[in-house]
């Protein structure tokens, strides 16, 4: 087993709110030594005073890609800080072993007044590249960045994202050891996103650790082998990737109020809920089996309605329409009236889908719901491993080879990797 290159135990961050954090000079340390005697023992708790961080211990091994996952604010950023040494920690420790490669903001460790060119080399100094090292790595990074033309401008003249995919190009190409990227790969484009994804999986196919910090759970399942859940500034899962972001996923989604929805007088049928009817599982958003299933949809009818057509319909996180169906002349009583969707298999990848129900009459719109919670297909990924050809299905197959009168090969392609 790989030793481990990131070591934090009990890592604690504290800030009051209000107050920023201050870096003392060595003549501001021995002021506060000397005046140490005349001076209140401790300094009063105050009321605006918060932990970013608490109690957080783990670690990572050499080779290992990690997710860290949470909600805005629930101390992602910090702990990342931490482990680059930017922030130091209230309480506890963070050891790191091997050269570490942050990307936390965009931008981060560019000067806006030099070049592009400049700021290639500056950031591969911070990194303790030497100068023959990043000349070696130049044009590659600056065509993954895509900024040939504009590499002699000034970086203040850069637009936001041609600095995310600079900074991103220099962190990936200039081989740290350790490389720790935040929640950045938003700032791009889907197609700049995919790159970047791709680059990453190089990376850790390399044997260097990644710790990776997204709020978008497909670029977690695709990247990660396992996931730190991060909530309130506390590690509140350590586990498999699938097990945590599900678990994550359906604590975000029963957060989620129906009374969120607008209430329209003489509203004639509202949609109240869904769930995964067949096959039954612990959570009723979560599908981990191609088989076939049923899909609940339950709706109020306050009145007798008559000619009614339902439509229900499947998105992607991106609202990239996947699938949609209906019927028609339906005949609904008042009461509690379930709409039961049958499908042979869902074989979608892994990640989070949405439902849309909408029901008709002779008289326009009835109710029209985008449900919550969120579909998790939970599913184990059996698609191309590259993500620029894994599409959107999660089918499973064969592919064989034959010959003029044997079969030379034959095998299932990915049907046990993991």
């Amino acid at each position: 087993m790989s030793e481990a290159v990131i070591h934090a135990a009990g890592l604690g961050k504290r800030y009051r709110i209000g107050e920023r954090e201050r870096y003392y000079a060595l003549r501001d340390i021995l002021t506060r030594a000397f005046t140490a005697p005349f001076r209140r023992n401790g300094r009063p708790r105050e009321a605006g005073e918060i932990w970013a961080l608490r109690d957080v211990s783990f670690q990572v091994r050499e080779g290992e890609v990690v997710g860290l996952i949470g909600r805005n604010g629930a101390g992602k950023t910090t702990l990342l800080k931490i482990l680059s040494r930017i922030t130091r920690p209230s309480t506890g420790f963070a050891e790191i072993r091997g050269r570490v490669g942050s990307l936390l903001e965009v931008g981060t460790g560019f000067h806006p007044e030099l070049t592009g060119r400049e700021n290639v080399y500056l950031s591969g100094a911070i990194l303790g590249m030497r100068h023959s090292e990043i000349a070696r790595k130049f044009d590659e990074i600056v065509s993954f960045a895509g900024v040939e033309r504009f590499i002699d401008t000034p970086l203040k003249h850069y637009s936001t994202g041609m600095q995310m995919r600079l900074a991103f190009a220099v962190a990936a190409h200039l081989e740290p050891e350790i490389l720790l990227v935040d929640e950045v790969l938003a700032v791009g484009d889907i197609e700049f996103q995919k790159k970047c994804l791709g680059k990453m999986q190089d990376v850790s196919r390399s044997g260097r650790t990644i710790v990776f910090v997204s709020h978008q759970m497909n670029q977690i399942r695709r990247l990660c082998e396992r996931v730190l859940w991060i909530d309130g500034g506390q590690l509140r899962q350590d586990g498999p990737t699938g097990d945590v972001a599900a678990n994550y996923e359906a604590a975000s989604s029963s957060q989620l109020e129906l009374g969120n929805r607008p209430e329209t007088l003489n509203m004639k049928a509202r949609f109240q809920s869904w769930g995964i009817a067949e096959p039954s599982g612990e959570r009723s958003n979560t599908i981990d089996s191609f088989g076939p299933l049923t899909v609940k949809f339950t709706a109020i009818i306050r009145q007798p309605l008559r000619n009614v057509q339902c439509g229900i319909v499947l998105y992607d996180v991106e609202r990239q329409l996947l699938w949609g169906g209906g019927v028609d002349g339906l005949r609904l009583e008042m009461g509690t009236q379930h709409f039961l969707c049958r499908l042979p298999t869902l074989p979608l990848r892994p990640g989070a889908y949405y439902w849309r129900v909408i029901l008709y009459d002779d008289h326009g719109l009835i109710d029209d719901w985008d449900c919550i919670p969120e579909l998790i297909v939970a599913t184990k990924p059996v698609a191309h491993p590259k993500d620029e050809w894994a599409g959107v299905l999660n089918l499973q197959c064969s592919i064989s080879v034959e010959g003029a009168e044997t079969v030379i090969a034959c095998n299932s392609l990915l049907s046990d990797s993991p």
